[in-house]
């Protein structure tokens, strides 16, 4: 029975932050059931502020204090494990006003954090970023999705450039958003669902949304859209080991219906 309402942002209710077809009225009806909902989305490029105020200029009715982003996860990271230390931040957007309590300095890093990938990410900065973690400067990042949809086709994201620093230094680089089961667990405490097994996880990603979810005992369903690749579903498909989503959509406008049916499914 679904309790509560995970969804991904981009390439799932937009793509370069225009509504797909049907999101809003989507969002709509999930809204009138009464299910209660988050937003845990990787973005980088904005605030939480800024993220609901353009989901709102846009037709969506959302609040800040819904969404989970991975700059708010790396803060509570931050304090809890680092705090006190200076801080790089290497992102594409202004998040930092997400990281209250964190020492954020521009140099002579005592953490260096990966954001979102852009053009700010060139070779200077990232050779800079490869120096300190050379002289022993604890790395981490914010997520490492791999790519993010646009309008304009797909981009490269932190994760490609973390498997060469990755390789270039021996050091494992830990992420805090998706697929970490740090900011799922988050997202379930906000909902205030006890139980993990009663929330859905919607995204376009199959293993930062979706099988990351699931390995957290969510239930896991994929939209194809934004991200969606084909060829990695028919992948695990022919996989008869292989862990695949528990439901699969053509887009969030077919959530409302689908939710309805988990909502009114009973154990055997």
């Amino acid at each position: 029975m679904a309790e509560g309402l995970l969804l991904d942002i981009d390439g799932v209710i937009v793509t370069s932050w225009k509504p797909l077809p049907g999101a809003v009225e989507a969002l709509e009806a999930i809204a009138d059931s009464g299910l209660p909902r988050m937003f845990l989305t990787n973005t980088t490029s904005r605030s939480r502020g800024q993220i609901a105020d353009t989901l709102t200029d846009v037709g969506f009715t959302v609040r800040a204090d819904e969404i989970l982003t991975a700059a708010v996860l790396t803060a509570e990271y931050l304090r809890s494990r680092h705090a006190g230390k200076r801080v790089v931040v290497l992102n594409e957007g202004p998040v930092t006003e997400d990281m209250d309590g964190v020492d954020l300095v521009d140099d002579d890093p005592e953490v260096v954090v990966f954001g979102g990938a852009g053009p700010s990410f060139t070779h200077e900065v990232l050779s800079r970023a490869l120096a300190w973690m050379l002289e022993g400067v604890p790395a981490i990042s914010m997520h490492r999705s791999l790519t993010w949809a646009t309008t304009g086709g797909p981009k490269i994201d932190t994760g490609v450039y973390l498997e060469g620093l990755q390789k270039a230094t021996g050091i494992k680089i830990p992420a805090i958003g998706k697929p970490s089961p740090l900011g799922f667990r988050s997202a379930v405490e906000m909902l205030d669902v006890g139980d993990p097994s009663g929330v859905v996880m919607v995204g376009d990603d199959m293993y930062s949304d979706v099988l990351g979810a699931q390995k957290t005992a969510m239930t896991g369903v994929l939209v194809r859209t934004g991200k969606f690749v084909p060829e990695q579903l028919d992948a695990l498909h022919r996989d008869e080991f292989g862990q695949v989503p528990d439901h699969v959509i053509d887009s969030v406008a077919d959530l409302p219906e689908l939710l309805e049916k988990l909502s009114t499914r009973r154990p055997a």
